[in-house]
């Protein structure tokens, strides 16, 4: 079995080595670390990764508070006719004290009077002047009471590094009034799309021209993973615009992403320069789509060239780019799920490890079923749109026939499953 850091030192030695994809990205993943820490506000917080763990620095709630609107009683009290003798709000401490055959009128989240230690719910009282009947005839101490530290008690663990920071991590947060929240810096990504035969959307196309999409999708992928994009444009065909500009790129960002200028052309420039540029990892992967993968490092900042073909783009993406980008920004666990899925129907076979879009059901006896998205070429980015998994086709000669299994990536949750 190769190792990684076997297969590392095979790319450094022979770059142009074809390695297997998971060779490949053992020398990725191997190389990104995470990024600096820095504090940002509460607002700014969200959906970026935790850099220090988080311990409880108070009791929460740091006092015994009612959760139902009613009353607060002594329990034991067994009268069911009470004075009522004032009310505590939420938001409020009054100097209040509850002894047998008082009550005070409470709201939801309010600190409990002093004396008291149960709360009767509103609908099971009624209020007669002054007073209220009690219709409960039994009232247990801690009824409807959330007592100090029942969320959080001073000194427990709350949050870990790594954890990325949702809607329920930052209430917590909040709650616990921890600002500024210590997180790890957003990679800094440029993205260039290379090829005179690229017009921008909205332009005309010309006799042997194109429109310019992949630079749109790596955006749009970018931002779905909490990516700072500090640059994104078209690259010229020139050699020393493109190297000046590729240096510029690679000095204020933590990864340059470009697509195209790869390949074996005279005119692939990308795959020309990077040596002097950077020190190149692997020029050559053994999957499809997408052999022509380009990977260097220039001091911190990782450089992907990837091929032009749009679906070669994503799914280049998925198994490298996205991995790489969750350990730059300090997450534990950069994986997709993998899980094993059963064909619906024949797939034929390939001599490169395929990535295949597909899209996973999970059918009546809980079984998931995969199901690609029709032609697979690189150039169909359609194939993508709906996908939810991407297969994980091995070479071999033999038709893969349906009802064999095989591993599938989820990049969305399988289809009739709970979300």
């Amino acid at each position: 079995m190769v190792t990684a850091s076997t297969s590392a030192a095979d790319a450094m030695t022979d770059p142009d080595r074809l390695l297997h994809p998971d060779e490949a990205r053992a020398i990725v993943l191997g190389t990104a670390k995470p990024l600096g820490v820095e504090r940002v506000a509460l607002t700014e917080a969200a959906w970026r990764t935790l850099a220090e763990p988080l311990v409880a620095g108070e009791d929460h709630p740091p006092f015994p508070a009612a959760t139902m609107d009613g009353f607060a009683v002594v329990a034991d009290d067994g009268s069911p006719w009470r004075e009522v003798v004032g009310a505590q709000m939420a938001g409020l401490d009054l100097a209040l004290e509850v002894s047998p055959g008082l009550a005070v009128r409470i709201t939801t989240g309010a600190p409990l009077p002093a004396g008291a230690d149960a709360v009767v719910p509103v609908e099971a009282t009624e209020m007669v002047d002054d007073h209220v009947v009690v219709h409960q005839e039994q009232i247990a101490p801690g009824q409807y009471v959330r007592p100090i530290g029942a969320d959080l008690r001073q000194g427990d663990p709350v949050l870990d590094a790594g954890t990325v920071l949702g809607p329920a991590e930052i209430g917590l947060i909040a709650g616990l009034g921890w600002t500024p929240v210590p997180v790890r810096r957003r990679p800094r990504v440029s993205v260039l799309s290379t090829g005179d035969e690229l017009v921008q959307p909205g332009q005309p196309v010309a006799p042997g021209q194109v429109r310019d999409s992949n630079r749109f999708s790596l955006v749009a992928a970018l931002q779905t993973v909490g990516a700072e994009v500090v640059w994104s444009g078209h690259a010229p065909d020139e050699r020393d615009p493109l190297r000046a500009l590729l240096a510029e790129r690679i000095a204020a960002s933590d990864v340059v992403i470009t697509s195209g200028g790869v390949s074996m052309g005279e005119l692939d420039l990308v795959k020309a320069l990077l040596p002097e540029l950077a020190t190149v990892r692997f020029r050559r992967v053994a999957m499809k789509p997408g052999k022509p993968l380009n990977f260097a490092t220039s001091g911190e900042t990782l450089f992907f060239g990837l091929p032009g073909n749009p679906v070669s783009v994503l799914v280049a993406f998925e198994i490298f780019i996205r991995p790489a980008l969750a350990l730059l920004a300090g997450r534990p666990d950069p994986e997709r799920p993998r899980v094993p899925v059963t064909l619906a129907h024949p797939v034929p076979p390939t001599d490169r490890t395929e990535f295949q879009r597909a899209i996973v059901r999970v059918d009546a006896g809980g079984r998931l079923m995969a199901t690609t998205t029709g032609g697979q070429a690189s150039s169909r980015l359609a194939s993508f749109v709906g996908a939810n998994a991407l297969l994980v086709i091995p070479p071999r000669d033999t038709e893969y026939a349906a009802g064999e299994r095989v591993d599938a990536l989820l990049v969305a949750p399988p289809l009739g499953s709970a979300r």
